[in-house]
């Protein structure tokens, strides 16, 4: 399966403009609109305005996020302006938790909101709160429960990170077998999604993933001494938003690229709690993450925004910061439910015995 992509901004894949803060709307306005409801599905549903959904959420207080690192996609400016921007408190739980984690532990932490991947939201959506912002539209179909459940809003490609200084650009996965690449995964294929989805990158045969011939590319590095961690590594197999930052910093130094034979795309999507103790500010939350400044912060953060596309078309996509993105070869490839539960199965049995 693979989704259109925006060529001149490179990005895969709502939009509610979160304005300022308001005193409230005059009485005559306020008799027209419907009663608050911060269990609604949709801002329009639930609170009219978005100046009732802020003024709602104000008076929460507080807003709990969970598995959100502050140097991931850049969700550190992203909470810090939000706050800001609301007077709202936003509580960090757990900023490591995996999307696994995020909901096991949700009933003792109670976060009202979840940053997930795709295929564990589509496992767990009777957790979820239906909600659909304001830009629904925005959002291709294929990233988005019809119902509202959870929604994409950012994207990115697996890339290969590499060291100009001391390798030449590698132009496919195969060319990492050559001589002088010392190669790293995002961590243990078995335990991170990251190196799992790097793993399957390299296994794209004609866009189907082939997770024998991913684990036998790195067999063959691991038995020629030349699998090995980040810290000693030339190149690193991650997500390019990952790579791009690391780039961005040492730009001299590390350079970023996305095979065009295996451009594997992957989305985090999100999700408003059940159990949210904070339902508005939730809601508040996902309209301000889809708006135009939330999906342009993200971007900030070498993520393609979901709604990228479509504020290309608008003109309201930072394009400065799009230019930034490494550059991508064509629509990613996603994998299906059953290909990747297939791929999980044949890497838990086969990795460690061939790779270790």
């Amino acid at each position: 399966m693979t989704v259109r992509t925006c060529a001149a901004a490179a990005a895969i894949l709502a939009s509610a403009g979160c304005g300022a803060s308001s005193t409230g709307s005059s009485t005559t306005e306020t008799r027209n609109l419907p009663p608050v409801n911060a269990q609604a599905t949709s801002m329009k549903a639930g609170f009219g305005t978005m100046e009732r959904l802020a003024e709602t959420a104000r008076r929460e207080g507080e807003l709990n996020v969970i598995g959100l690192p502050r140097d991931w996609v850049n969700f550190g400016e992203v909470i810090d302006t939000f706050a800001d921007k609301y007077d709202i408190k936003v509580n960090q739980l757990e900023p490591g938790a995996s999307s696994a984690r995020e909901l096991d532990i949700a009933p003792k932490l109670r976060p009202d909101v979840f940053d997930l991947t795709m295929d564990v939201a589509v496992s767990r959506a009777d957790r979820f709160a239906p909600y659909k912002v304001q830009g629904w539209q925005d959002l291709p179909d294929h990233v988005k429960d019809p119902a509202g459940a959870w929604y994409a809003a950012y994207g990115g490609y697996m890339s290969i990170g590499y060291d100009p200084r001391a390798v030449k650009p590698p132009a496919t996965f195969a060319d990492l077998l050559k001589p002088g690449y010392r190669v790293a995964l995002d961590g243990d294929p078995l335990r991170s999604a990251a190196a799992f989805d790097g793993v399957m990158a390299a296994s794209l045969r004609a866009g189907v993933p082939k997770p024998d011939q991913g684990v036998a590319l790195f067999a063959k590095l691991k038995q020629e001494g030349r699998l090995t961690d980040p810290a000693k590594a030339n190149v690193i197999v991650a997500w390019d938003h990952l790579n791009a930052a690391r780039g961005a910093h040492h730009p001299e130094a590390w350079k970023v690229t996305i095979p065009r034979d295996s451009a594997l795309g992957g989305y985090h999507v999100q999700a408003v709690s059940k159990a949210a103790p904070h339902p508005a500010a939730a809601r508040l939350w996902q309209e301000f993450l889809f708006s135009d400044e939330g999906q342009n912060l993200l971007q900030k953060g070498f993520a393609r925004p979901a709604r990228g596309e479509a504020m290309l078309m608008k003109g309201t996509l930072d394009a400065e910061q799009a230019a930034k993105l490494p550059k991508a070869p064509g629509p990613p490839v996603l994998m299906t439910i059953p290909q990747a539960d297939a791929a999980k199965a044949y890497i838990k049995k086969e990795w460690a015995k061939s790779v270790g």
